[in-house]
This record gives structure tokens, C-alpha cells and sequence, in this order.
């Protein structure tokens, strides 16, 4: 759980950051579609850390079923490497390499949300 929760509030202390970077830095620099990619990770990051410090917390629970919170943990921040990685990347370098990793990511982030609701649906 404790392992969890900081990777939480290191997801949302990195989104607070970064949409102030893009906020005040990038907003003049960048074209328009890129800084709508860049915004779109930021509020994919901060919703995802907000839901997995929900997750972490839950773990400390003894009524929710324990494995699935561990699945959800682990897709929501590999969602968030992957998908908002493969958007910071591609709108602040231009490498659309990285294009196929934001789909994965988002199959991450639906993971998350199914294991969770399976966590709650099936209790310990």
C-alpha cells in the first residue's frame, strides 16, 4: 500500500508540475495540437493518480479482493508511462515513434478500471 500511494502522489506532484510547465512555458511555444496532446496527458496523469491512491488506500481494507487491487495498481501506472509518456514525448519532440505505446497505455488504463471494479464486486 505505502509503495502505491507514493507512486500516487509522486503521479500527481509530476501533474501539477508539468501542466504548470506547459501552462506558463509551453503555451506560446508549442502549436496547438501539440499542447492539446500535452494537456491531455497532464488530466490523464492526474486522474489516474488520484485513482490509484484511491486503489492504494483500498488495499488497506480488509473487505476488498487484495489480487485485483494489485492488477489495477500496476495497469493504472503503467497506463500512465505509457500513455501519457507516448503524448508528453510526441508533443514536446515531435518522436510520433512512440504513437503505438499510447494505445497499450490506454488498454492499461481500462485494465485499471475493470480490475477495480472487480476488486469492489468481489470482496475478500
Amino acid at each position: 500500500m505505502r509503495r502505491w500511494l507514493i507512486v500516487a502522489a509522486l503521479g500527481g506532484f509530476s501533474a501539477v508540475g508539468l501542466g504548470a510547465f506547459g501552462a506558463h512555458l509551453l503555451q506560446a511555444a508549442l502549436p496547438a495540437h501539440e499542447m492539446a496532446l500535452f494537456e491531455t496527458a497532464v488530466r490523464y496523469q492526474m486522474w489516474h493518480s488520484l485513482a490509484l491512491m484511491g486503489v492504494a488506500l483500498a488495499m488497506n481494507k480488509t473487505t476488498v479482493h487484495q489480487p485485483a487491487l494489485v492488477v489495477a495498481a500496476w495497469a493504472f501506472a503503467t497506463g500512465m508511462v505509457l500513455f501519457c509518456g507516448a503524448l508528453y514525448a510526441i508533443a514536446l519532440t515531435g518522436w510520433h515513434a512512440v504513437a503505438p505505446l499510447a494505445p497499450l497505455g490506454g488498454a492499461a488504463f481500462l485494465l485499471g478500471w475493470a480490475s477495480l471494479a472487480r476488486a469492489a464486486w468481489r470482496r475478500a
